[in-house]
């Protein structure tokens, strides 16, 4: 049977009296391309390990594991274990119960795939996707992350300074990895269909950030102080880290930026010789 199918929940999950979540925004995948499609853009061969999160009834995780040498699937709802289990005994696929927001990620990797470069994949519910992807990001264990996300959040992940969708998440993830867009997924391929579309997102992780502030914890307040007020000059949204409005415009002038920008325009080459300049002042 077609795991990305009406006819599968029916089957499968129905007799049970199972009831879709809200609280997980549980949507499962009913057009079979959408996760080919997926696994078709990941490395193939049996020395290459992939981690996902979320399988729910596990459409991605059978076409992963078709591609894969291992995949390590992580799923927090309880109620789809027995499913899962029972589907993919004697595969190259592995379930784990637990919480992409409290499991050890890189621990998890190293005991499961040990040695095995390792992608990770994800059908993110929007409320979990900022920590979700922050954690994943952290965790330094992935060559790539692929995401099937919300497309606002496709848009704001992906979008360059200067444009109305950037934003300091948008900076903190370009400093982890370049992101693009592969492509759209209308909320028509998911039962029960969400009240908007979605996009599938690649994160190719980077060895080394774009930008190498003095201070990384300054070079990241200073993004997020520069985003809290689109409408404040930068000479105003950054003086509260800074220690007043002195100190903010010395840090300004030293980096070369304009005091009248807003921090939507910036850079991460910008942000970086600010965060330096900044780190200056206050020393």
């Amino acid at each position: 049977m077609e795991l990305a199918s009406v006819a599968a929940i029916k089957a499968i999950l129905y007799p049970d009296g199972f009831r879709f979540s809200r609280a997980m925004g549980q949507n499962f995948l009913i057009s079979p391309a959408v996760p080919r499609r997926i696994a078709s853009s990941l490395p193939e061969g049996e020395g290459y390990g992939v981690l996902e999160i979320g399988p729910g009834l596990g459409a991605l995780t059978e076409a992963l594991s078709e591609r894969a040498g291992k995949v390590v699937a992580v799923e927090l709802d309880q109620r789809l274990l027995p499913h899962l289990t029972s589907y993919f005994a004697g595969k190259n696929v592995e379930i784990v119960e637990g919480d992409v927001l409290k499991i050890d990620l890189p621990a998890l990797v190293k005991e499961k795939m040990p040695g095995m470069p390792c992608a990770a994949c994800a059908n993110l519910p929007y409320y979990i996707t900022t920590p979700a992807v922050s954690a994943l990001l952290e965790a330094k264990c992935f060559d790539s992350i692929t995401l099937m996300v919300q497309k606002e959040v496709a848009r704001r992940i992906c979008s360059a300074p200067g444009t109305p969708e950037y934003s300091a998440f948008t900076a903190y993830v370009a400093y982890h990895a370049e992101a693009k867009t592969l492509f759209p997924v209308p909320a028509g391929c998911f039962y029960p269909a969400p009240k908007v579309d979605s996009a599938v997102i690649r994160l190719e992780t980077r060895r080394e950030p774009p930008v190498k502030p003095r201070d990384e914890a300054l070079f990241f307040r200073l993004i997020r102080a520069s985003f809290e007020n689109r409408r404040k000059t930068l000479s105003n949204s950054v003086a509260g880290v800074l220690g007043g409005k002195e100190k903010a415009a010395k840090a300004l002038a030293a980096a070369g930026i304009d005091p009248q920008r807003r921090g939507e325009t910036l850079s991460l080459r910008e942000f970086a010789l600010l965060s330096d300049a900044a780190g200056e002042e206050i020393d």
